[in-house]
């Protein structure tokens, strides 16, 4: 391998936007990193996903094949 053409690789703090913090590796030049979501507060991992029917298609689905 060539030498000094790899970035610096070392260990950050991630901040999220709801105060959780975890350790992990990263090239970034700073030793902090802030993000908006991470698994503790994004709805999918904390169940509380919901799916949206705008358009009816559920609704149109279980008609169509009488499902109700």
């Amino acid at each position: 391998m060539k030498q000094e053409i790899h970035p610096d690789y070392h260990e950050v703090t991630v901040i999220c936007a709801c105060g959780e913090t975890f350790k992990t590796g990263s090239t970034s030049q700073n030793d902090i990193v802030k993000v908006d979501i991470c698994n503790k507060c994004h709805p999918f991992y904390t169940g509380k996903h919901k799916v949206i029917d705008v358009s009816g298609r559920v609704d149109r689905f279980k008609k169509r094949y009488n499902l109700d």
